[in-house]
């Protein structure tokens, strides 16, 4: 949130573990907690945010979403489900079913580790939906890079990759976000 708002966005960085108590400051225990969650509460939780930021008196009304890992499922999740999403962006995020993408509006821009497996390996179905619905889309792959590239805490960190998928993400906002603005 921090990094959007120095870019010149307001930002408002939901926590879904604050029900259970806020996020625990470690992504194992994270993990656990957001076990404990109805997942269709969280998502909720989320379009609420959405709906919030678009009335803000300091917004435009257009609203886009961000999100890593599981963020990243959710950035993809606000835009299947509010189809007035002005933009999204996935850094390495569960990809929907590609039926899903009928319901997408929102341009969207997805950022993928090369060797990560577990989330790529639903990245062609999904892409096939896209494609199918003729959804504007950007897609890049960060060669040598794992789940996480962008994370800065753990050793998969790749500060180059990371600082031009950054650098990309504002730039798709700056585009279909602030479009007009004053």
């Amino acid at each position: 949130a921090r990094r959007l708002a120095t870019a010149g966005f307001v930002a408002f960085a939901p926590d879904a573990l604050w029900p259970l108590g806020g996020y625990p400051g470690n992504d194992d225990d994270g993990r656990a907690m957001q076990r404990e969650r109805d997942r269709a509460e969280m998502v909720e939780d989320f379009v609420a945010a959405v709906r919030f930021l678009e009335d803000h008196p300091d917004t435009t009304g257009d609203v886009g979403a961000v999100g890593f890992c599981f963020g990243g499922s959710m950035a993809l999740t606000l835009a299947i489900r509010v189809p007035e999403l002005g933009a999204a962006v996935a850094f390495y995020g569960r990809h929907p079913a590609a039926e899903n993408a009928a319901s997408i509006k929102a341009p969207l821009m997805l950022h993928h580790g090369e060797l990560d497996e577990r989330v790529n390996a639903s990245w062609p179905d999904f892409e096939k939906g896209l494609r199918s619905q003729g959804i504007a889309y950007a897609n890049h792959f960060y060669a040598d890079a794992n789940h996480g590239v962008h994370n800065d805490t753990t050793p998969r960190y790749d500060e180059e990759a990371a600082a031009l998928a950054w650098q990309r993400t504002i730039a798709h906002f700056e585009r279909h976000l602030m479009a007009g603005a004053d």
